[in-house]
């Protein structure tokens, strides 16, 4: 079945935008939340995206810090991200099974000389051993959480440190790799690789995160949070891993998830640069 699309933008402040296309459902519901999506897209902490699909609520907002940068040269900074879901009616929402994000042209990613790690070694961590095993490959860290249905009661939240390293070259892409364990109800750890595309256009890198089944298919993360950044030296040179500049004013991430029931929800979040 053909899927239907709606497009939504809300005329927020140029400072903080954010634009949503909403998909994977029929038409006629679509319809009917598409008032409630243009009243509450620039709503929520520091203009956050937030967007409501029948039992779904999503909010989700980044930034980077410096915000001042140059024009042309590229100066070091640290990204963050976070993205909560819930479900309305207090269960579990729709599990996410991609996350596909892009990075604004003008950001860049430097990996040369940095450590890389091997996501074999990380198999049954914790996330206290994983760091420590890849120590000088660390390049991020936030936090994981996810809902699961224990068959009786309430769902049960559970969490975890969630670890972003430098991964080994895949298909001649960067790779990052993302660690995290959950103890309930049995351990499960997850390694994701991470491949990170290189491409042309609005949007410089493309990284694309495949979300295992947590907990037998029976749970559902309901909130994800990053920073990344990390500084160091390559041949008596000072590097860094996320460096970026302000060309036209703004940078923008893009994101697209997609869900177990057919849902699929993909916007852009754009922050205010100043050009130095």
């Amino acid at each position: 079945m053909r899927k239907s699309l709606l497009r939504n933008r809300c005329d927020c402040p140029l400072a903080e935008r954010a634009s949503l296309i909403l998909e994977g459902k029929p038409l006629m519901r679509l319809m009917g939340i598409a008032a409630l999506v243009a009243c509450v897209l620039c709503t929520g902490a520091a203009d956050a995206a937030l967007v409501r699909i029948e039992n779904l609520i999503l909010t989700a907002d980044g930034g980077f810090t410096p915000r001042l940068l140059p024009r042309r040269a590229f100066a070091p900074i640290e990204f963050e991200g976070h993205a909560n879901l819930k479900a309305v009616d207090g269960g579990i929402p729709p599990a996410v099974q991609r996350i596909v994000l892009d990075f604004d042209r003008d950001g860049r990613l430097s990996v040369s000389g940095l450590p890389t790690c091997d996501p074999a070694v990380l198999d049954g961590t914790s996330p206290a051993e994983a760091r420590a095993r890849c120590r000088e490959a660390v390049v991020g860290s936030g936090r994981v959480e996810a809902l699961i249905d224990m068959g009786d009661g309430a769902p049960v939240k559970v969490g975890s440190p969630l670890t972003i390293f430098n991964g080994p070259r895949l298909e001649g892409h960067m790779t990052a790799v993302l660690h995290a364990r959950t103890v309930v109800p049995s351990v499960q750890t997850f390694v994701l690789v991470v491949p990170i595309e290189r491409r042309g256009g609005d949007f410089r890198y493309r990284a694309t995160i495949d979300v295992p089944p947590i907990a037998g298919g029976r749970g559902s993360l309901s909130h994800i949070d990053g920073t990344i950044g990390r500084r160091y030296r390559f041949r008596g040179s000072r590097r860094s891993y996320v460096s970026a500049r302000c060309s036209d004013g703004v940078l923008r991430t893009h994101g697209h998830l997609t869900f177990a029931d057919t849902t699929i929800i993909d916007g852009t979040i754009e922050k205010a640069c100043t050009a130095r």
